[in-house]
């Protein structure tokens, strides 16, 4: 039968410390994802409302703005994809309010 070209998952990388972001954008590229990376909040919001991502990865603390509050704005802008939460906090209490964004 007919071979099927698979589309390269896209993944948004939200990650200020330039060499986390590297190493992330490389294995996932190695995963086959083609990656976006925005090293801040105002950057992550202009991507993930204006491109179509399968995946975000969004670090909690960002030079000009928290994790959350940019998970919360791409969720009402429609944003579907899985979000994962990158933090270097380890409180319950931050990990619960993560969940519940």
């Amino acid at each position: 039968g007919p071979v099927y070209a698979r589309r390269a998952m896209k993944a948004l990388v939200v990650e200020d410390d330039a060499e986390i972001a590297r190493l992330i954008c490389q294995t996932l590229e190695r995963e086959g994802f083609t990656t976006t990376h925005c090293a801040h909040a105002a950057g992550a919001l202009r991507e993930g409302t204006t491109g179509t991502f399968d995946i975000v990865l969004l670090d909690r603390m960002l030079p000009d703005g928290d994790g959350l509050t940019i998970c919360r704005e791409l969720r009402r802008c429609g944003a579907v994809a899985p979000i994962l939460m990158l933090t270097a906090r380890g409180e319950i209490r931050d990990r619960v309010e993560g969940l519940e964004t």
